[in-house]
């Protein structure tokens, strides 16, 4: 009926989240896919959905392969899937506002060199068909103290103003939530997981900002505040107001902001100065109380975890835990803190092979018991208000085989090399990535993703720019949060990963070196399970990292356990060498 050959459905909304509010779920209501990252092109006889490696096993549980074909996001993306199948003369759909600007400038040199035509539709087709589709959120906005944010938004915004300023750019473009979050130090619940305000704020250089935000989130309180630090509109007004920047140079992020604003800011005869959003790099540097939040929110979630990890050593054995049993008491633990805002994601909580599964989120369909003689992966996460939490941890029940004991200390092994390596200035998280992985490739094993993501101050569990990958391009500074995350995942059998968070420190010499040196400092605070170690693949260099972490483990955390909880991490820290 819109005279389309194609149309095009990605995982997104107008801000680029990770996590979408339920209204802006249309991929999930098109394939039933509910991962983090996908994408789907419909033509008339062909349907394709687009995962990268955490979501291979997954997509294939939740699509309808009689229906949809699966490609490698990464591998064969939707640009080069477009090239590759569009035949001249065909029309292919996208919604501008779902796609960022460079995303579609891809998604139309694609189009256009098969001999296609990439056009804009809106309203989004998939929202007249969608009859129950939710009504988007509305959830009050509240401000996240200075004793916590550390700064106040005043300060931020006149920094913001400054780095705009030197992009010689009159004004920028934000779009991402927590960007929006950070600079005006607050915060919402439009997200699932992340305490995020949807809105949109246009900063110039000198002068007041403008915060395009329902005004339905806001008391008269809030508003006052934040009318104090800049021009309070609506949602709706934003076009209008980007029809008034003609003549200026207005500064977007392409990664981030849509296609939509971007064509219109274009239409109005002003000029796009295409970088990194200015808030992106101040956010990621914590400042001291983000740092001392963060630091007493995982004493508070380790103690959580200790008391959980107790509890499950004792309920395992007798063989009638299951997935959800283990993920809700989990849950109920953090909870008890009276301190718990939302878990930092859907806990991934895995039994035997659905451990093999990176992103594995149980149902009542796919729940497994836990059985014996087999590996237990949870990983997961707490939002506090002074921080976010994110911990893996590999459980063993009953006897390991040797293979699951030689790839869990592969993994471990890497974990600790990222752990007590100092680096100079300049390094980045792809120069440090092999650290993790080397103990796998010289057995001839690997892991499909990233082994560390940034995390935010309760904001975002995956948080840029910074990141340890192959593809992680950003230079490491100190304040930076991290995941240090390695894994091995045998299909069908089970799963392996072990995480810390850590703090990139700052700069420190080293006795007879000729530079200071950068290094982690671990923020995670939970036992590594033991029973899971090969020690001869150890060497005394990390057998004492770990003697030393579970010491540290057992100071921190122990005092805050009553017995038998503190009895139980008592024997789950105690050094290795006792074991030897």
């Amino acid at each position: 009926a819109l005279g389309l050959d194609g149309f095009i459905v990605p995982h997104a909304d107008e801000h680029q989240n990770e996590y979408l509010p339920p209204s802006a779920q249309r991929l999930t209501w098109l394939t039933g896919f509910t991962g983090s990252a996908g994408a789907a092109i419909v033509t008339a006889n062909r349907a394709v959905i687009f995962v990268d490696g955490r979501y291979t096993l997954q997509v294939r549980d939740q699509v309808d392969m009689a229906v949809f074909e699966t490609a490698h996001f990464n591998d064969h993306p939707p640009a080069d899937w477009l090239k590759a199948n569009v035949t001249p003369g065909q029309v292919i759909g996208f919604d501008p506002w779902m796609h960022t600007r460079g995303q579609a400038k891809k998604l139309d040199e694609a189009v256009t060199a098969a001999g296609g035509r990439l056009v804009p539709v809106e309203p989004n087709p998939i929202d007249g068909l969608w009859t129950d589709r939710p009504a988007p959120p509305l959830a009050p906005i509240v401000e996240q103290p200075l004793a916590l944010a550390g700064e106040a938004a005043a300060d931020k915004i006149a920094r913001i103003a400054t780095a705009i300023s030197a992009a010689k750019a009159d004004a920028a473009l934000l779009v991402q939530a927590d960007a929006i979050a950070w600079l005006y130090n607050i915060r919402g619940g439009d997200t699932a997981h992340t305490p995020l305000p949807l809105a949109f704020s246009l900063v110039p250089a000198a002068g007041r900002p403008t915060l395009f935000v329902d005004g339905r989130k806001l008391s008269n309180q809030e508003r006052a505040r934040l009318e104090d630090l800049a021009q309070v509109r609506e949602p709706s007004d934003l076009l209008t107001a980007l029809g008034q920047c003609g003549g200026q140079r207005v500064l977007i992020d392409s990664a981030f902001v849509a296609e939509k604003l971007a064509a219109a800011l274009t239409a109005a005869g002003a000029t796009l100065v295409e970088t990194t959003d200015p808030v992106s790099l101040p956010r990621a540097r914590k400042n001291a109380a983000e740092i001392a939040g963060a630091r007493a929110a995982h004493v508070r979630d380790g103690a959580a975890m200790a008391r959980f990890l107790a509890w499950f050593d004792t309920e395992a054995p007798k063989g009638h835990l299951d997935e959800i049993a283990v993920a809700t008491a989990l849950e109920g633990f953090r909870m008890a803190t009276g301190s718990l805002k939302d878990l930092s994601f859907d806990t991934i909580s895995g039994a035997g092979p659905n451990g093999a599964i990176v992103h594995y989120r149980v149902t009542r369909d796919t729940n497994r018991p836990v059985d014996q003689n087999s590996l237990f992966l949870i990983d997961s996460g707490g939002q506090y208000q002074d921080g976010t939490t994110d911990v893996t941890r590999t459980l063993v029940v009953g006897t390991p085989t040797d293979e699951m004991r030689d790839r869990f200390t592969r993994v471990l092994k890497g974990m600790i090399a990222l752990s007590r390596v100092r680096f100079p200035k300049g390094t980045t998280g792809a120069h440090l990535d092999i650290l993790a992985r080397h103990a796998l490739w010289t057995a001839g094993l690997d892991y499909d993703h990233g082994t560390g993501h940034g995390v935010g101050s309760y904001l975002g569990v995956h948080e840029g720019p910074q990141r340890i990958s192959k593809t992680g391009h950003v230079a490491l500074e100190p304040g930076m949060f991290l995941s240090n995350e390695p894994g091995y995942y045998k299909t069908g059998a089970f799963g392996i990963r072990i995480e810390n968070l850590v703090i990139v420190t700052e700069p420190t010499p080293i006795e007879g070196g000729e530079r200071p040196m950068m290094a982690f400092e671990t923020l995670t605070l939970v036992p590594i399970d033991r029973r899971g170690l090969m020690l001869d693949l150890l060497t005394p260099d990390e057998i004492a990292w770990l003697d030393a972490y579970h010491a540290r483990v057992r100071t921190e955390i122990g005092p805050l356990l009553s017995s038998p909880d503190a009895d139980w991490l008592a024997a789950a820290t105690r050094p290795l060498r006792e074991t030897t």
